[in-house]
């Protein structure tokens, strides 16, 4: 059985797992100590017991260190646990109530949204949105209210071409071009709005729900029901008050995750 003087280095352990998780990529053992205002010789020695038990892994032609295999497994451990649905369940049934119109909990996956929750009020509209529901994410306010928070070579990569950017009906971005148009409004707007681009006479506000390191992983969003007099036409609405009660419960949602909104 480990001693209270485990600790300390446990403790200094985790911290180089959390530096190097916030990290982009892999970094040098200078960076590690540095940032953490660790002696070299412990950094060297809490990367090494950390590699031999395959939490980091060494880059010897780069001279870096990044997160192993074991860490990957955690993590995925963690994902199997459906954390992010368990803490978001209660979040979205207020929101419900709150609204009297249909939540939603999505994330991105490649360039699809992927809906991992849905909360209906007691009359619910009939909707295309259900879980394990895929849309296509440039369409959806769930979709780009994680895009807005990419960078722009990440967004290039998700939509290479045309065939990208399939269309439900006449309205939504048909290119990167607009795509981007549209993220940087909604970015400085604060929230994503979709507008008849999944089904007409439908309307969705969205907000995106971030992890530690300000990553968005996931965009909580409500749907609800709305008709322009010109249906080929959009009428411009940004619903501002359902806006507030959307970005609400997105950023209770990521403070109970321990995460953190960073701003663009």
């Amino acid at each position: 059985m480990g001693t209270s003087s485990d600790v300390p280095g446990l403790r200094r352990g985790l911290q180089v797992l959390g530096l190097l998780a916030r990290r982009a990529g892999p970094v040098p053992a200078a960076v590690v100590a540095r940032e953490l205002g660790l002696p070299r010789s412990t950094t060297y020695h809490l990367l090494n017991e950390l590699l031999t038990a395959g939490y980091v892994t060494h880059l010897p032609a780069e001279r870096k260190y990044g997160l192993g295999i074991a860490a990957f497994e955690l993590g995925s451990a963690y994902l199997r646990h459906d954390p992010l649905e368990r803490v978001a369940l209660p979040l979205l049934r207020g929101l419900v109530d709150a609204v009297g119109a249909t939540a939603h909990l999505g994330i991105l996956h490649g360039n699809e949204s992927l809906y991992l929750l849905e909360q209906r009020p007691p009359r619910p509209h009939t909707l295309v949105t259900d879980v394990g529901v895929r849309l296509p994410a440039h369409l959806t306010a769930t979709g780009r209210a994680v895009l807005a928070h990419l960078t722009r070579p990440h967004v290039r990569a998700l939509f290479p071409g045309p065939v990208a950017f399939p269309m439900r009906t006449a309205r939504g971005p048909r290119n990167l071009v607009q795509l981007r148009k549209l993220l940087r409004a909604e970015a400085e707007r604060g929230w994503a709005v979709e507008d008849g681009y999944v089904t007409p006479g439908f309307a969705t506000v969205a907000e995106a729900v971030f992890d530690h390191g300000g990553r968005p992983i996931a965009a909580v969003g409500v749907t609800v029901r709305h008709h322009c007099p010109d249906e080929s036409i959009e009428c411009g609405q940004t619903w501002p008050d359902l806006a507030a009660q959307v970005r609400g419960t997105a950023a209770a949602l990521t403070a109970t995750l321990g995460g953190r909104r960073r701003e663009k």
